[in-house]
C-alpha cells in the first residue's frame, strides 16, 4: 500500500525518523512539484469517473474545437 502524506515541515523530520525505524516501511521523499502533479492526476481521474457516471457535465471534442 502506498500513502501520500502532507506534513508541516517542522513536524516532518520527526515522523520520518519514526517511519524509517519500522522495518516494514519504506520511505521516499518527493518534491512539492511531484506531489502537486500526483494530486492533479488524482483529481482528473475522479472527474473522469464522475463524467462516466453522468454526474459531471463535460464538453464534446467538437465543442472544444469550436471554441478555438
Amino acid at each position: 500500500m502506498k500513502i501520500l502524506l502532507d506534513i508541516k515541515d517542522d513536524k516532518a523530520l520527526h515522523l520520518l525518523e519514526v517511519l524509517k525505524s519500522l522495518p516494514y516501511v519504506k520511505t521516499k521523499t518527493i518534491s512539492n512539484e511531484k506531489a502537486i502533479l500526483i494530486e492533479e492526476i488524482k483529481e482528473a481521474v475522479d472527474n473522469l469517473k464522475l463524467a462516466k457516471e453522468g454526474k459531471l457535465k463535460v464538453k464534446t471534442a467538437r465543442a472544444l474545437y469550436n471554441e478555438l
